[in-house]
């Protein structure tokens, strides 16, 4: 049986990253082949090494102007493109030859707080100022505008009177760990 192929695209921390590979470890019908990361210093790097999943690190350039990175991606042909805290506005070109094949992941109830820059603290200090009664997250398919795509799944939180944009951020993290790699894998087997 062929395995599904999935690439992820990180920039930072890679927690998610990490808790899809933890995930899809001993799943042989997945196979994580790439991680593409914009940030050389990003640590999804190192969790990529652990794991042995190939990477690729691209500069804006060649990630805007050049085909290096589609070509890549082309060459393995994945089942899923998964965005897994990527900060870069995904080129048309990968759009067009991925079409609903790429996801992403948001924290937060979308349509609210997303659109460019609406990424990490940016988002959870917004829920806070708007005095929001609830937040969560979001996967969504990624189509030419940031956090616009359909949407696969939310799951919600209420915000308390006590919580501060930290306490939202750490209960949202645990909401996208607990609950990405299940929305990949239905994503996958619906596929």
């Amino acid at each position: 049986m062929n395995s599904k192929k999935i690439i992820l695209f990180a920039s930072g921390s890679g927690s998610n990253f990490k808790k899809i590979c933890e995930y899809f470890k001993n799943d042989n019908t997945v196979s994580i082949e790439l991680l593409i990361s914009n940030n050389p210093k990003a640590k999804a790097l190192q969790i990529a090494e652990s794991f042995n999943i190939k990477t690729l690190v691209i500069d804006k350039q060649s990630f805007y102007d050049s085909d290096k990175a589609l070509i890549n991606v082309l060459k393995i042909n994945p089942s899923l493109i998964v965005l897994a805290g990527f900060l870069w506005k995904i080129p048309s070109a990968f759009i067009a030859k991925f079409a609903n094949k790429i996801i992403n992941i948001h924290p937060a109830l979308l349509p609210k707080f997303g659109g460019k820059g609406m990424y990490g603290m940016h988002v959870h200090n917004a829920v806070i100022i708007n005095k929001e009664i609830e937040s969560g997250i979001t996967i969504h398919y990624v189509n030419e505008n940031y956090d616009e795509g359909s949407i696969i799944f939310q799951k919600k939180i209420k915000i308390l009177k006590s919580d501060d944009s930290l306490e939202i951020s750490k209960r949202i993290l645990k909401l996208e760990h607990e609950f990405f790699p299940i929305i990949i894998q239905k994503v996958l087997n619906n596929g």
